[in-house]
């Protein structure tokens, strides 16, 4: 198998956590980091840094990239993710080409660089619908929404039976915000791993049609 070091870029709500937990119950031998969980995390903690993230996020305004870049390469570094072999998922980082630029010269030299990045394709209007039925578990980031993929108990996670909230950036004001932004700095992203030529596309408005197509994309890259 070739290693894969792999990047979900999608808008917010576009399925970037559903994707991954499906990929990750596929590829056995695939990690996952996701910058939303880690300040998540951060947040439930009260830590500093969780004060800080959480008035940006309340606010639908982006994390300054010094601030999210730091985090993730952290985590990458804390887990022992830089070497060539390596294979991982990132989940939500980089969002800028600021932050692209700042991950691949931090990868680089230890030619652990991204291989492949994937876009999930998904309507605005599909997006909006599903946050306003979105529920987490903060400490697993387990994903919940009421109208395709409902807890067995109402407002309990499935395996630990604790609380579900809502993210705090879930109402369709804040998230307009972020769609927006999203936009903003999409096109200069796409450009520049279309440059390295490692960016795909999948399309579709449900998880279900958009996985089996991520799906042969990884595979392709996986095992050919």
């Amino acid at each position: 198998m070739n290693p894969i070091r792999l990047l979900l870029l999608g808008a917010p709500g576009s399925g970037k956590g559903t994707q991954t937990s499906r990929l990750l119950a596929h590829f056995k031998h695939l990690q996952s980091v996701s910058s939303g969980d880690l300040l998540r995390q951060q947040i439930q903690r009260e830590t500093q840094l969780g004060k800080v993230a959480a008035r940006y996020i309340s606010q639908g305004a982006l994390l300054p990239d010094a601030f999210i870049t730091e985090l993730v390469q952290n985590e990458l570094s804390s887990k022992g993710w830089l070497s060539p072999k390596s294979s991982f998922l990132l989940d939500g980082f980089p969002r800028t080409i600021k932050q692209a630029k700042a991950l691949r010269s931090k990868l680089s030299p230890h030619k652990a660089a991204l291989t492949m990045v994937v876009e999930l394709d998904v309507p605005e209007s599909v997006i909006l619908e599903r946050i306003e039925n979105r529920y987490v578990h903060v400490p697993s980031g387990r994903v919940y929404n009421l109208t395709y993929n409902a807890p067995k108990v109402a407002g309990k996670d499935d395996l630990t039976g604790e609380p579900l909230t809502k993210r705090p950036d879930d109402t369709a004001e804040v998230f307009q915000k972020r769609l927006d932004n999203y936009k903003q700095t999409l096109a200069p992203l796409k450009q520049f791993y279309t440059d390295l030529g490692i960016l795909h596309r999948v399309s579709g408005e449900t998880s279900d049609i958009i996985f089996p197509k991520l799906l042969a994309q990884v595979d392709k890259a996986i095992y050919e």
